[in-house]
């Protein structure tokens, strides 16, 4: 299997276990100690419970969102770390998509008690779920436009 690929998915799965398999594992644990405490600070498993059994209302009243933002950032950094660490990443801001990602789903689970998905508000699991694909699409976006940009002012 791919190697950078492998620890990606590993990241996706649980932060820090990406780290651990490239044998970074001060970083690893790091990154596994600040998953449970921002876990358990912001309520995030009872979140995932609730969203899952669409019981959202209770979603948002277990939700601790000044801890539950924290979780983006990290989710996606350590991605990005794992990745990077095994090998990938090495084309010029190939990192545009996972720091866009982190953006998106910040917005969007500061605004998932507002916007409505074909009428129903999905919650604050769901919402910033589907931010990502915006995340991911303006990342490769914005990286191809600096690219060309580069590569004009190199010629």
């Amino acid at each position: 299997m791919n190697k950078p690929l492998e620890r990606l998915l590993w990241s996706i799965a649980l932060p820090g276990f990406g780290q651990l398999l490239n044998k970074k594992y001060v970083k690893g644990l790091t990154f596994i100690i600040l998953e449970f405490l921002i876990n358990v600070q912001a309520n995030f498993n009872s979140i995932i419970l609730y969203s899952f059994n669409w019981e959202i209302k209770r979603a948002f009243e277990e939700a601790n969102f000044l801890w539950l933002m924290f979780y983006p950032c990290l989710y996606f950094f350590a991605m990005w770390d794992a990745y990077k660490d095994a090998g990938g990443g090495t084309a010029p801001f190939s990192y545009l998509p996972f720091v866009s990602c982190a953006y998106f789903v910040t917005v969007g689970l500061m605004l998932s008690s507002k916007i409505k998905v074909y009428g129903f508000i999905v919650g604050p699991m769901w919402l910033p779920m589907i931010f990502v694909i915006p995340g991911i699409v303006a990342g490769l976006i914005v990286r191809e436009l600096l690219l060309y940009y580069f590569h004009q002012t190199n010629t």
